[in-house]
């Protein structure tokens, strides 16, 4: 009769059936080598922003002086900063991108909305158009918003050059198309009887809006947010057309000024002012990180 050896037994208890192990080939050319990628994808993403950082810790002021990381570290840089306009182009660049991340939000969030429920003449041709629209940069009208703006000075000086309202109002024109088609196909993964539940409680179309709805889209709302206000933050040829004067000016504006005449270039001072203003964007980034991936897939897959 033939019979079965059981496990041996270690410490009272049965020790589990060994496993094959993966050969050291195979388990390379299965997984090894995407490690190996994403070593050198970070090692390529990571050096320009440790050379940045160390640049901006070098007291000599120049790029080249860097070459040996972290060679010389001071915070000379950092506290130069606060004797220039460094600190007042921050804050016009927080203003300038809080204004046009919430405007952008609120703006497409309403156009996408309307779209996605309401069936109206033009519907199909309005979507149309904010998709071949969005496929034009905005910088390619840059010569169409100065000569606009200063028409517009002339009538409502608010609204003409040097003016961070009207910078804000360019940047809302800008981002409403591209923005209302990405919350177009996150609305409409929201099912319908959400709404037609509500209509039979007494809701009216502005309560489902602002209780119902935008909860339900606040990923698509969040990517939109960090989106408009990562690309506002960091613009710099359109501000740099409309506003002229330097307590006006944004962070990109302002810093370029610094290193624009090669003779009198302070890198040092330019580094420590981009590892300053990289932070706000970061911190947004992670506070909003979780929204993203869910925000930039859900839309896509209804339309």
């Amino acid at each position: 009769m033939a019979t079965t050896q059981a496990p041996p037994v270690v410490g009272g208890t049965a020790a589990p059936a060994s496993r094959n192990r993966m050969r050291p080939g195979r388990w390379f050319s299965e997984l090894g080598w995407r490690h190996v990628v994403g070593v050198i994808a970070v090692v390529y993403a990571a050096f320009p922003l440790v050379y940045v950082l160390s640049a901006s810790l070098s007291e000599n002021g120049t790029l080249t002086g860097s070459n040996s990381l972290f060679s010389d570290v001071s915070t000379a840089n950092y506290a130069q900063l606060g004797t220039t306009m460094f600190w007042t182009w921050m804050g016009n660049t927080l203003v300038i991108a809080v204004a046009t991340s919430v405007g952008t939000v609120l703006m497409g969030a309403a156009a996408a909305y309307a779209f996605s429920r309401f069936r109206f003449s033009g519907r199909r041709a309005g979507l149309t158009s904010l998709l071949i629209i969005q496929m034009f940069p905005q910088m390619l009208a840059f010569v169409a918003i100065f000569l606009l703006l200063i028409s517009l000075g002339n009538v409502v000086p608010v609204l003409g050059l040097n003016s961070k309202i009207a910078l804000v109002a360019v940047y809302l024109g800008g981002a409403l198309g591209v923005n209302t088609f990405l919350m177009y196909g996150f609305f409409n993964t929201v099912p319908r009887e959400l709404d037609e539940a509500a209509k039979i409680d007494g809701a009216t179309h502005t309560q489902i809006y602002w209780t119902i709805i935008l909860r339900l889209v606040a990923p698509i709302l969040a990517v939109v947010a960090l989106l408009s206000f990562i690309s506002t933050f960091g613009e710099f040829i359109i501000a740099r057309i409309v506003l002229s004067s330097e307590s006006n000016w944004t962070l990109a504006v302002g810093l370029y000024g610094w290193v624009s005449s090669l003779k009198e270039a302070n890198w040092g001072l330019f580094t420590a002012g981009a590892v300053i203003s990289a932070l706000p964007v970061l911190a947004l980034f992670l506070y909003l990180q979780k929204y993203i991936v869910g925000g930039l897939t859900a839309g896509s897959v209804k339309g």
